[in-house]
């Protein structure tokens, strides 16, 4: 951010980017002005209260994490049939033809995919070292978090108190679609976030 003249800055940010965006806040506290964070509870959160009903919906992070080339290979032998498993029931609806198709390009790599499976590895071992290391921390700029109310993050977490534990100025709601907020309600997304900047 720097380097694009940003010393200090907004970030809005869905799913891995708001766990980016979590650790973020927390590492560089004097760098961001206000954090998005669409569609997540904090990570060690999710791990410290698995249950059947998580491991069920988000199977993908357990199976993510087994050691390479396991995923990477199973992912490779059928991208689409990944892809628009991950991608749940928006397949095809919300998500526009041209925007599969750069998901298709870009998991098309084999260094993208195993790069996909290294963030979910990371994500179930250091991070949750320094996670852990950040208990008595709390994000300090505001935030806003939204979700989907017909995913599960809005049907099965109390997601406005788990991130009030977590950061000091907290705000949000959850929208009227699953996890794909952007792609499934763009304009109620989109005004959520322009009226959180703007204040």
């Amino acid at each position: 951010m720097e380097k694009l003249g940003f010393r200090q800055f907004a970030m809005v940010s869905h799913d891995r980017g708001a766990r980016v965006g979590h650790r973020l806040a927390l590492d560089y506290p004097d760098r961001l002005t206000k954090l998005v964070m669409m569609d997540i509870c904090p990570t060690h959160y999710m791990y410290k209260t698995v249950d059947r009903q998580f491991a069920s919906a988000y199977f993908h992070w357990f199976f993510l994490i087994l050691p390479a080339p396991f995923p990477e290979t199973l992912i490779g032998n059928n991208v689409d049939a990944v892809l628009k498993l991950f991608m749940g029931r928006v397949m095809p609806k919300s998500i526009e033809p041209d925007a599969y198709a750069e998901y298709r390009r870009c998991f098309s790599d084999p260094a993208t995919i195993h790069a996909s499976c290294e963030d979910y590895r990371a994500a179930a071992s250091i991070d949750l070292v320094h996670d852990e290391s950040d208990m008595d921390r709390k994000i300090s700029c505001p935030v806003l978090v939204l979700w989907g109310a017909n995913g599960l993050v809005g049907q099965k977490y109390d997601v406005l108190a788990i991130w009030r534990d977590r950061a000091t100025q907290v705000s949000g709601k959850g929208l009227p679609s699953g996890h794909w907020l952007a792609e499934e309600v763009p304009d109620e997304t989109l005004a959520e976030i322009k009226r959180f900047l703007a204040a």
